[in-house]
């Protein structure tokens, strides 16, 4: 990891820390949780939000308001408008991003889930995904949430990744691994 992204995860892991065990205490846990869907929601759909939160152009008066109204608008919890607030009086809005990922990962792991990030060549159907968690549940013990993304460059199969551990079924490897023994041979 490179230094600036180490720093940044370190800000992230702090705040998300605050946050959290703030939730947690007050037993808001659902609410931190819908507040995190929103403005990671928001992150995604708003070049705006992006620029505000990453843009070192904007003074920390401009940011506090413009996030304070984007708080105020999407009704975020006390404690996430508060957090938020601090962030941009520190211009650190820019570790949002990680801050969300954090929480993210803090909260799957005080409701015992973990998320199993799915690559295919094809969609899922919902019956394919019932049953991938199915399977990653009685082998790991913890409910799993599918991220389901498509890669058509797989041909078929599954890559399935869940924390440090990769399952890849692609039938894209199994040709990678077939050339390469053809190499070895000839």
């Amino acid at each position: 990891m490179s230094e600036p992204a180490s720093i940044s995860s370190g800000i992230a892991s702090r705040y998300a820390t605050a946050v959290f065990s703030l939730a947690k205490e007050d037993k808001k846990l659902k609410p931190l949780e819908a507040d995190v869907d929103a403005l990671d929601c928001a992150l995604i759909g708003s070049a705006d939000l992006r620029t505000l939160v990453s843009s070192p152009v904007y003074s920390r008066a401009e940011m506090g308001q413009a996030i304070s109204a984007v708080a105020k608008k999407m009704k975020l919890q006390p404690n996430m408008v508060n957090t938020l607030a601090l962030m941009a009086s520190k211009r650190r809005l820019f570790v949002l991003p990680s801050l969300l990922a954090v929480l993210r990962t803090r909260i799957a792991e005080e409701k015992g889930e973990v998320t199993a990030e799915v690559a295919s060549a094809k969609a899922l159907t919902k019956t394919q995904a019932a049953s991938l968690a199915k399977t990653l549940k009685a082998q790991l013990g913890l409910d799993v949430k599918i991220k389901a993304t498509v890669d058509e460059s797989l041909i078929g199969g599954l890559v399935v990744k869940v924390g440090s551990k990769m399952i890849d079924t692609s039938i894209r490897s199994k040709l990678n691994a077939l050339q390469n023994k053809m190499k070895e041979v000839g």
